[in-house]
């Protein structure tokens, strides 16, 4: 049986694309959407995620990381989501990553990131190592970005919200991998989502094909002499994949195709090096291609500078961050209004580049005082943390501090508050109570 949100035309076009396959898609179909979620390895392995969640998970052919997952409930309120130990995602989203295959220390470009899956997913490859600089144009979207990579414990990564023309001309040469996930006409998400579907048409096809051969056009500059360059959509139409893979190596010798090193899905359209995956490949859909650039671009991207902080005030944070964990204080802050920043290494010119937030925040500035900030405790392990109260995930306590209650605390102090050795959040004890430092905005109300 199709679904009815699927409309016509559109069946019809995957009817000639898939020919004696169509059947087999259409009882994919038919079935109930996919779900999935991918390890952040940032902050833990996979037997700690195990152990933290109410239902099992099957590995995917997309990623190392990534897993299906049964579960009619909504991921979001578990503690191990809270605490960052997972990404919920369509199974087959994870495959652009994969194919774009980062390495720590590398400098990666996602042009398009948010909500900011194969952002994290990307900072999870990098280790902690190198740069990820995350994003988005439309600056509403970004909101979500920032909150996930927050989350997920991402210390070394750059937010923005700036057209890519100016984004990587300013960036020209800069970086060793660059991911563009493409605005595109969701066709590979009807299943999940109906309004995409009511939202097609062949005209809607059309105008993200030519948006996305412009973007693409874009990254190349961003490109350095042997770097890599992914373009990925969550759409079957030939006009946003193959034919747009065609028209960019056209308009750029000085890019190769490359095969992808690994083995999901099928070949493209013309069986070519590009990957296809349809519902009936174990996810929901999305096309791949991966480029390599083999002519010159030299780095064009300026040297970082920022104020230096005053010597005062960074000997006051460095003692606060002591006080809070056992390894060394980060040398490298930065002052941003009221909020101290731990920056990433190898920072370009951050100047016009429409920049919302480079690394994580560090504390507040309060009357003279520090505050410690809730993503500086989420980018640090559970290990490191001084004073700690560790939860299981079905604990009574944990979950009325995700609603924003206090705790019975002894001692005084600020205390780290971890699920299974993995932080989730901070608090500060005084009179035997924990005050709650959970930010309003993330906890559990339901």
């Amino acid at each position: 049986m199709i679904p009815p949100c699927l409309p016509g035309p559109f069946l019809a076009r995957m009817e000639a694309l898939l020919g004696r396959e169509y059947p087999a898609f259409c009882e994919a179909c038919a079935g109930p959407a996919l779900r999935g979620v991918r390890r952040n390895p940032l902050k833990c392995t996979e037997e700690t995620l195990l152990r933290s969640l109410p239902m099992g998970l099957t590995p995917t052919p997309f990623a190392p990381t990534a897993y299906y997952a049964d579960w009619a409930e909504g991921f979001g309120r578990l503690p191990a989501h809270h605490a960052g130990m997972f990404y919920a995602q369509e199974p087959s989203a994870a495959s652009a990553v994969t194919a774009l295959a980062p390495r720590p220390g590398e400098r990666v470009l996602d042009l398009c990131a948010a909500p900011g899956g194969k952002s994290t997913q990307i900072a999870g490859a990098l280790a902690g190592k190198g740069l990820l600089w995350a994003n988005e144009i439309v600056r509403s979207r970004t909101g979500a970005l920032l909150s996930n990579l927050e989350r997920l414990g991402v210390a070394n990564a750059v937010v923005s919200s700036c057209h890519p023309q100016t984004l990587c001309e300013g960036l020209r040469g800069f970086f060793h991998r660059v991911l563009v996930d493409a605005p595109c006409s969701g066709e590979g998400m009807f299943r999940r989502e109906p309004k995409a579907a009511e939202e097609w048409s062949p005209e809607h096809v059309a105008a993200c094909a030519q948006r996305q051969r412009a973007i693409l056009g874009s990254a190349a500059l961003a490109v350095a002499e042997g770097g890599v360059l992914v373009y990925s959509t969550c759409t079957f139409s030939p006009e946003e994949n193959e034919e747009t893979v065609e028209a960019f190596l056209t308009a750029h010798p000085e890019f190769i195709a490359e095969e992808i090193p690994a083995p999901f899905g099928r070949p493209d359209r013309d069986g070519g090096l590009a990957r296809r995956i349809y519902p009936m490949d174990g996810g929901e859909g999305h096309f791949v291609a991966r480029f390599r650039r083999v002519g010159e671009n030299p780095c064009q991207a300026g040297r970082f500078s920022r104020q230096a902080l005053p010597k005062a005030l960074a000997e006051q944070a460095q003692e606060l961050y002591r006080a809070l964990f056992t390894d060394e204080p980060p040398q490298r802050i930065a002052q941003v209004k009221e909020t101290l920043l731990c920056l990433p290494e190898d920072l370009p010119d951050l100047r016009g580049l429409g920049v919302l937030r480079a690394g994580v925040e560090l504390c507040q500035v309060r009357k003279g005082r520090l505050e410690p900030a809730h993503g500086l405790f989420m980018s640090r392990q559970g290990s490191l943390c001084r004073e700690a109260l560790d939860f299981s995930p079905e604990s009574r306590s944990l979950a009325a501090f995700l609603r924003g209650e206090e705790l019975d605390c002894p001692g005084k102090g600020y205390r780290a508050v971890l699920v299974n050795g993995i932080t989730v959040g901070f608090g500060k004890a005084a009179g035997g109570r924990l005050k709650n430092h959970y930010p309003k905005g993330l906890r559990d109300l339901r």
